[in-house]
């Protein structure tokens, strides 16, 4: 290696920014902190390099002598990951089959902090349980283009949504013992060429939605590790990136845990010791028949480094001191951390509701959902009836205990009451198009029975390999289009014509292009990947024993064409593998009502069996706070929920902002003809925006619109304030 003017230059001003001093107004260090120095003083360099990459899949060094254990990760956003000892292998006859959670986008859309608070406190037990230190989630990338084969495992468009729901999850987990891991740091939006492209976006973009879900998760919920991203930021790898990484995460948000690697993510020794990456993670080197993981970049190359006198020992004192800092955090080092408890009907349960309240109903014309007790055969069509969907989608596979399909559901509620068939529709294979015996046999079904239920969408792959060049929602590759595979679209347009009375429920972790048969369907339901126990929860909804409170935690574009990033043509990069951000901040619901693009659904849309009445708005402002009152009454004859949502609209800035931003929300429980009066607080931050030509956040004075409905096309009341 060659060391010139940068590392030198790197030398010293990285002197003055990572050796471990208190400034001079430090609160004495704590119990913690000393026994941390004591025992990063006792260590050798050899024993420190050793604790700061990996040493098998999924576990980084400990130093036995000291006491001083591996740490030991897993994925797992939904669900603790299948086992794989120390290599890439799965076991066998091991005892990993567990809870398998909804999706992170099915837990988005119920828009309940305290769920995703539940959903952490399930991960973080059973993690507890089998041995792991850290969990792998959450996954909080902003949802920029519906293509990205992780949206499923993401939340939302909207970063104000995505911090409320990371900081409940977060916490959940840490509650347990077990440290979270949110990901991916930054601006992993798409799965095409991950590793290489090289994202370019303005700070205003960076500021006001790609990073807000993150710092949510450092600021409020103290998250103990952050994984950082494949992807290039402007120029420099993501997680040695040093703006990223050194400025923004550990010295203005004062984040203290220890920055990991994505597998196989670090590329520069260098750079990675000086920009930030704490514990390098890997893929490639470990898939040898005989790993060698101190040949990893930040292996024994950093013990040369430093007897060399090329970087300072201070250094990697500081990494260590930060893995030790999780470590303490995770009750490693004074092992007392409580048991877990692993697959248990609390976390079941905890499963099922997500998925009651995540799954969202999109359409309901004439009222033909609720399916009613006078329904004596209903036609069930589609692949995705029986497919279990729990060991798909890459690295947040997960061997469920159980999974119960969408046809096993309705069957187990229906019992005696109807008559249930099957019919598989399509094929999922590769290259599969439209079956004409398939479509014909359900074409068949569906003209003999009362009601005709379609379960559609994506899937995970073709079957339960989790990589596939042709995949949908999964790791490492994005969907082709929004048009569903395997001839769906002829299906259910063969199907409509035979019954009209069909409901189509799509599965799969985002939009799909409904255009050829969304104005003759009377009724959708948008089920993501709802767990395992999404079959119930999805009858449960059908035949009206819970009433659907989902919303919709991205926008549905009626075509590919109409989302930003795809109508200004920057997806997925140009010749080089540059992507430019030229959609900016306007994502999502931001374009669409700014720019006045009709959605086929829009951003927090969903329906419910009842009727949702708002009034005697009032908006009070007190400083640079406004406190939003609504009274909300259910109308209808059913109990249900709603989400109240509050948007602020700025008249006049001196810079452009979207036509409305949501800055609250709350979900609601409310039974037949009861009122309650809702509040919602709005501090200082909920009306400003970043400045990039001031380099900072700013509250221009002057009127602004608050406007509070339960979507953004859905605005029941507005008001204004002055500040």
């Amino acid at each position: 290696m060659k060391f010139g003017i940068y590392y030198i230059r790197r030398l010293f001003t990285g002197l003055v920014l990572l050796i471990m001093q208190p400034p001079v107004n430090a609160q004495p260090a704590s119990s913690t902190e000393i026994k941390i120095s004591d025992l990063v003083k006792k260590m050798t360099l050899e024993e420190k390099v050793a604790m700061i990459h990996a040493t098998s899949s999924f576990t980084s060094g400990g130093v036995a002598r000291l006491n001083i254990p591996e740490l030991v990760m897993s994925d797992g956003p939904h669900g603790v990951r299948v086992e794989h000892g120390r290599d890439w292998e799965a076991d066998k006859n091991v005892y990993d089959s567990g809870t398998y959670l909804p999706t992170g986008v099915c837990l988005a859309a119920t828009w309940n902090p305290q769920l995703g608070y539940e959903f952490g406190k399930v991960l973080g037990s059973e993690a507890s349980y089998r041995g792991k230190d850290v969990i792998l989630g959450p996954g909080i990338n902003i949802i920029r283009t519906p293509l990205n084969g992780r949206n499923f495992e993401y939340q939302s468009e909207d970063p104000y949504l995505v911090s409320r729901m990371v900081v409940g999850y977060i916490k959940g987990v840490q509650g347990q013992g077990i440290s979270a891991c949110v990901k991916h740091y930054l601006a992993n939006n798409q799965e095409v060429n991950r590793n290489f492209v090289n994202v370019h976006m303005s700070e205003r973009a960076l500021r006001e939605i790609y990073l807000p879900g993150f710092k949510a998760a450092v600021t409020e919920a103290g998250v103990n590790t952050v994984m950082g991203s494949y992807n290039l930021f402007r120029g420099q790898y993501a997680t040695q990136n040093s703006y990223l990484v050194n400025e923004i995460l550990k010295k203005e948000w004062n984040f203290k845990g220890a920055l990991i690697s994505d597998w196989g993510a670090v590329h520069n020794t260098m750079e990675a010791l000086w920009n930030g990456c704490d514990l390098e993670m890997g893929t490639d080197l470990s898939m040898l028949p005989n790993p060698r993981y101190d040949k990893f970049f930040m292996g024994d190359t950093v013990t040369k480094l430093v007897r060399t006198g090329k970087i300072p020992e201070s250094l990697l004192d500081e990494k260590v001191s930060r893995i030790l800092y999780v470590m303490a955090k995770t009750t490693m080092l004074d092992r007392n951390r409580k048991k877990g408890e692993y697959n248990t009907i609390a976390h079941q349960q905890t499963a099922g509701t997500v998925a009651e309240e995540g799954i969202v109903l999109l359409k309901n014309e004439n009222n033909i959902l609720p399916l009613t007790a006078s329904i004596k055969s209903i036609a069930v069509i589609g692949y995705n009836a029986v497919r279990k969907q729990s060991m798909g989608g890459g690295s947040s596979q997960v061997r469920a205990f159980y999974e119960v399909t969408p046809l096993e559901g309705l069957k187990k509620l229906a019992g005696n009451k109807s008559s249930i068939t099957y019919s598989p529709g399509y094929k999922i294979e590769r290259g599969a198009t439209a079956d004409p015996a398939l479509i014909q046999q359900a074409v068949e079904a569906a003209s003999k029975a009362e009601v005709a239920i379609i379960v559609a969408g994506w899937t995970h792959g073709y079957d339960y390999s989790v990589w596939s060049d042709n995949a949908y929602d999964a790791e490492d590759t994005d969907k082709p289009d929004l048009q569903m595979p395997f001839g769906q679209d002829e299906l259910i347009k063969a199907v409509l014509k035979a019954n009209p009375k069909t409901i189509v429920v799509l599965m799969g972790g985002g939009p799909v292009d409904m255009t050829q048969w969304i104005q003759d369907t009377k009724g959708i339901i948008q089920a993501w990947y709802p767990g395992m126990e999404g079959g119930n929860a999805l009858a449960k909804i059908i035949f009206g024993f819970v009433n659907p409170s989902g919303k919709l935690p991205m926008t549905f574009p009626k075509k590919l064409g109409d989302v930003p990033a795809h109508k200004l043509g920057t997806y997925p990069h140009d010749e080089k593998k540059n992507l430019y951000y030229q959609d900016d901040i306007y994502v999502g619901y931001r374009y669409y009502d700014t720019y006045k693009i009709a959605p086929e659904f829009a951003f927090g849309y969903g329906l419910s069996y009842t009727s949702f009445s708002y009034s005697n708005l009032k908006v009070l402002a007190s400083g640079k706070k406004v406190t939003v009152t609504v009274s909300v009454k259910n109308t209808g004859a059913v109990a249900g929920a709603d989400v109240v949502q509050v948007y602020v609209h700025q008249q006049e800035s001196a810079l452009a902002r979207p036509e409305k931003e949501l800055k609250g929300f709350q979900k609601i429980f409310l039974k037949p003809g009861e009122s309650r009066e809702v509040v919602i607080t709005l501090n200082e931050d909920a009306f400003q925006y970043f400045n990039d030509r001031l380099n900072k956040w700013v509250m221009e004075p002057g009127v602004f619109e608050i406007r509070v409905g339960n979507s953004s096309r859905d605005i029941r009341l507005s008001g204004k304030v002055k500040l």
